[in-house]
């Protein structure tokens, strides 16, 4: 059994899932029934939204001890399902460890969403968002520009390697300003509100907040407080910038909005 091998299986697999928005007790878990397929005495794990700590130890071998720290992470839930069907397969036997391996190194270098992709998400969420809140086909089409907008700022700021913090500020300044000039100045659409709520969506931080409680209620209360802590910061990013610009508007001879 080559138990170096199944260790380095089981820390990439929790490192791919805890960076594509998995919930920290999922990794855990994965981590930990990987391991437990060595049938060693010591197994342990401890996963927080910025690092793996595994530890793997038997009176047959030298203790193994693995900390990882994850800086980046993202949403890309469709790695974290094939990275729990290679687990599970595996630890049903119906997967070699070098098999699984491999298959988790495909998993690993699959590319993102292309571009175009993610600027029409963006742009199609916004806009539909803005129909749910009760805006009509007008505040919808301006909704989708600035969604598009986003998803082409969302592209440059990561290539850039720019913290998401600023991103959420800026994104939210252009929500207003591109709402203010579309109803204000072009006089094309009919609810400001419902345009900026609308377009607001795509920045929400739901994930982020749906892992905190899930990770709470696993008892993860370390993880569960600082998503909670980072959903909070972004949701005041996107409040700052939306607020900022609409303060300006309304003190340099804008009408009340």
């Amino acid at each position: 059994m080559n138990y170096k091998l199944i260790f380095k299986f089981a820390m990439l697999a929790g490192e791919i899932m805890l960076r594509n928005g998995a919930e920290t007790y999922r990794v855990e878990d994965t981590i930990n029934r990987i391991l437990q397929t060595t049938n060693f005495q010591v197994i342990e794990s401890f996963v927080t939204p910025t690092g793996i700590f595994a530890t793997l130890d038997d009176p047959s071998i030298t203790m193994i001890t693995f900390v990882k720290r994850v800086n980046k992470r993202t949403i890309h839930l469709s790695k974290v399902e094939l990275i729990n069907d290679i687990s599970r397969k595996y630890c049903a036997n119906k997967l070699t460890i070098d098999e699984s391996y491999e298959q988790l190194l495909e998993v690993q270098k699959k590319p993102s969403y292309p571009n175009w992709i993610m600027i029409i998400a963006y742009g199609l969420a916004a806009g539909f968002f803005t129909l749910v809140f009760n805006g009509d086909i007008y505040d919808c089409i301006v909704s989708t520009i600035i969604g598009s907008i986003l998803g082409i700022l969302d592209i440059i700021f990561k290539k850039l390697n720019i913290y998401k913090f600023f991103y959420d500020i800026v994104g939210g300044v252009i929500i207003a300003l591109i709402a203010i000039i579309f109803t204000k100045a072009f006089n094309f659409g009919t609810n400001i509100d419902n345009i900026i709520i609308g377009s607001i969506m795509p920045l929400v931080p739901g994930v982020a907040f749906t892992n905190a409680i899930r990770d709470t209620i696993e008892g993860n209360l370390l993880s569960g407080v600082s998503r909670a802590v980072e959903a909070l910061i972004i949701a005041a990013s996107i409040a700052t910038g939306v607020g900022v610009m609409l303060k300006f508007y309304m003190l340099y001879g804008g009408n009340a909005i």
